[in-house]
């Protein structure tokens, strides 16, 4: 059973599905039982996914990467998650924030950072989340105060993808105090070797192990003025439409994982005997499978039709909103029931399907949680 069919694909994609297909079987499958058991770094399917051109491949070509457009992303996200949605984020967020710098900074910020990213040389993160507040962007309490030469960053971050491993940061602080809140925040480019910074990991998470997220504290931290990314002020709306591409690759990561859950689950029901009848025979277990594919097939085609409609610029908000709300869930749906139709051995670490229950419960939180894109969704209608 092959799920991910190229069929609604746009055909400028479909080379590069069948690429990150090929690296996520040979690369990511084999492994991902050990990295998910031992929790490491998955550095070296990293650096393979580097000498492939499928890491950093977003950036520009004039900066050293591939030029990739929201589709063709989406069509890496689905593979590399139905192999395992650890490493997968992993090989997402080496250049998390790029596109925030290539679309907002200078040329000079460009120049700078952007091409060792692009060349494997450099890992890059964004840091938005706190610990008391993740959802909420004109909430955040990490300030930047404007001082001689540029700005001192003090406060905490917290969920920052490669907030050890990075080698700089896109970071989002608070830098006035108007009352319009949404016009308050900046966004800066921050080596993680600067004085006044200090990261170390997260407690291990119950899924998604072989990708690392970290605690910052910034204590003082000066940076440049030219290390602001656009103007001042302007950090809340370039997020903000960051993100709308980023839900639509999130929705991605959702149907990668009900790929794997249907899979599994119909492998696991027509390989056992139960009753004196295999178990795919039992209508119950037809039903279900049926309204895993149909759910599915759904989550897939609003997905790929919110990439078209967000690249076009065409009510990015609703259609990213919509997509990351239907597809994670969806994920959530079918690892449920594939964990039902496993029965007993569905708790067992050496059955894939518990693993992919445990990851499906990350991406309905991350980069908004479900309830904020249904409050998106219902005022963007």
């Amino acid at each position: 059973m092959n799920l991910l069919d190229e069929s609604v694909v746009p055909e400028h994609a479909r080379g590069v599905k069948r690429e990150a297909r090929e690296f996520a079987d040979e690369e990511i499958a084999p492994v991902a039982a050990d990295y998910y058991d031992a929790g490491d770094y998955p550095w070296e399917v990293l650096e393979a996914g580097q000498e492939a051109g499928l890491v950093a491949a977003d950036i520009p070509e004039e900066y050293g990467g591939r030029g990739f457009d929201l589709e063709q992303i989406l069509a890496m996200a689905e593979e590399f998650y139905r192999a395992d949605a650890g490493i997968g984020l992993t090989l997402m967020l080496a250049s998390f924030g790029t596109e925030l710098v290539e679309t907002y900074g200078s040329e000079e910020l460009k120049q700078e950072y952007l091409p060792p990213v692009a060349a494997g040389e450099q890992l890059s993160g964004l840091a938005v989340s706190e610990p008391e507040t993740g959802s909420d962007l004109a909430g955040m309490t990490t300030a930047a105060e404007k001082v001689e030469g540029g700005y001192e960053i003090t406060g905490e971050k917290y969920w920052v993808g490669n907030g050890v491993e990075a080698d700089w940061l896109t970071v989002y602080a608070k830098t006035g105090d108007s009352e319009d809140r949404y016009g308050n925040y900046s966004l800066f480019v921050v080596e993680t070797d600067r004085d006044g910074y200090e990261a170390e990991h997260i407690p291990e998470k119950m899924g998604m192990r072989a990708s690392k997220q970290a605690h910052i504290v910034f204590d003082d931290c000066f940076v440049p003025e030219e290390n602001r990314v656009g103007p001042e002020g302007s950090g809340f709306y370039a997020l903000a439409d960051f993100f709308n591409h980023g839900r639509v690759v999130v929705g991605g990561h959702g149907i990668g994982l009900a790929a794997a859950a249907v899979e599994e689950a119909w492998d696991f029901v027509h390989g056992r005997n139960a009753f004196g009848r295999n178990v795919s025979e039992f209508q119950a277990v037809q039903h279900d499978l049926a309204d895993m594919r149909t759910e599915f097939e759904a989550a897939r085609s609003l997905n790929w039709r919110a990439a078209e409609k967000v690249e076009h610029g065409e009510q990015s908000g609703l259609w990213a909103a919509m997509a990351k709300m239907k597809s994670t869930e969806t994920a959530v749906d079918c690892a449920e029931r594939g964990m039902q139709l496993h029965g007993g051995r569905s708790i067992l670490l050496e059955n894939r399907i518990s693993r992919v229950y445990r990851d499906v419960r990350i991406p309905v939180i991350y980069e908004g949680a479900n309830e904020i894109q249904r409050n998106l969704i219902y005022r963007q209608s």
